[in-house]
């Protein structure tokens, strides 16, 4: 019988080996950080039997505070409470020099119950509060909901205890990652993704939509007079109407598309598995949208529009994401030379040629 025990043990040791060298694989192919962080909490719900599962990250990499933020599944969050912890706060620094699990109870011992981090997780409930370390670093704070309980008791065992310490430590370096993706691929500015991204992230969508018999719409964006605002109220009232203009667009469009600053006042979007029609309609809202808000700063007051150009790649038809994007520039020209502030579809035959001047 003790023969059989320690074969048991091997065989479980050799299979949860396996299975963290998939994890690694999974976790080190995905640089999006939120299908990324999507992926280590349904992870560690199926690897530890839980029920729910969330995790505290930097919303960036320059961020003083671990969030919550939509990373979590099988919590209620009590709308009365900020779910966010300060990076210099004492349970920081407990995660981080102690390198270890923490129940609620063994918490408790070392953090003050009117301390306002303790009191986020206790009205959370977790089973176990993790660190993600990564070169004594916290990269973030794991938490495991309720435990199934399936005949083998709902607590955890220094094994499992260790199991899941080290898939923090995997999930720690791909959030990492991550993170110097995201900034590497982002414009500073206005928190859109960057040019050379774009095309990048283009390229794959065409090839999808093809595979798939699906369409797709681009739009090139361009603000229009911006020089007159650097001219008239100064830079820092430029950038400010760049950062607004850009924060209208992404909440313009839907998740699953992408929005980049072009260059200086210009823009492109990506709409994926879009018809034309709805592709135009989505260009008329961003176009209303920046109209009717009020860009304000320290007491000047200023209406902004934007000229924007549609092209689009029917269902069933493959183009390049020069040709696509060139197509939006164009129609974007149409839109600009015929009074600006409206959206223009691209149309072969009814497209000019631009001066040298205006190309």
């Amino acid at each position: 019988m003790p023969v059989r025990r320690k074969s048991i043990t091997r065989e479980k040791k050799i299979y949860d080996l396996t299975q963290m060298l998939e994890i690694s694989k999974s976790l080190c192919s995905v640089l999006d950080s939120g299908t990324l962080i999507e992926s280590i909490l349904y992870i560690c719900m199926c690897q530890m039997r839980v029920l729910g599962a969330g995790m505290y990250v930097s919303s960036d990499i320059t961020s003083d505070f671990f969030e919550l933020q939509d990373y979590y599944s099988g919590f209620d969050l009590d709308p009365l409470i900020s779910y966010s912890v300060p990076q210099d706060c004492p349970l920081v620094e407990l995660l981080t020099n102690e390198s270890r699990c923490f129940t609620m109870s063994e918490l408790k011992r070392h953090l003050s119950a009117k301390d306002r981090e303790f009191i986020q997780l206790n009205s959370l409930s977790p089973s176990l509060v993790v660190p993600l370390l990564q070169k004594k670093r916290l990269a973030g704070i794991l938490l495991l909901g309720n435990r199934i309980d399936i005949g083998d008791g709902i607590s955890y065992s220094s094994y499992e205890k260790e199991q899941i310490l080290n898939i923090a430590s995997l999930a720690a370096i791909a959030i990492n990652n991550a993170m110097l993706v995201e900034q590497a691929t982002t414009d500073m500015m206005t928190h859109l993704k960057l040019k050379h991204y774009f095309f990048s992230v283009l390229a794959d969508k065409i090839d999808t939509c093809v595979s798939q018999n699906q369409a797709l719409g681009v739009l090139m964006l361009d603000i229009d007079h911006f020089k007159q605002f650097n001219d008239t109220y100064g830079h820092a009232f430029g950038d400010y109407v760049l950062t607004e203009t850009a924060r209208i667009i992404s909440n313009s469009i839907r998740t699953h598309d992408l929005a980049a600053r072009f260059g200086g006042e210009e823009f492109i979007v990506m709409l994926a598995n879009t018809e034309a029609s709805t592709a135009r309609m989505v260009a008329e809202n961003i176009r209303a949208n920046i109209e009717r808000f009020d860009y304000a700063m320290e007491g000047v007051h200023v209406s902004v529009t934007i000229s924007i150009g549609v092209a689009h790649m029917a269902a069933g038809t493959k183009d390049t994401p020069k040709g696509i994007a060139e197509k939006a520039d164009m129609a974007l020209y149409v839109s600009k030379n015929s009074g600006r502030n409206r959206v223009s579809v691209y149309d072969a035959s009814s497209v000019p040629e631009k001066t040298e001047n205006e190309k």
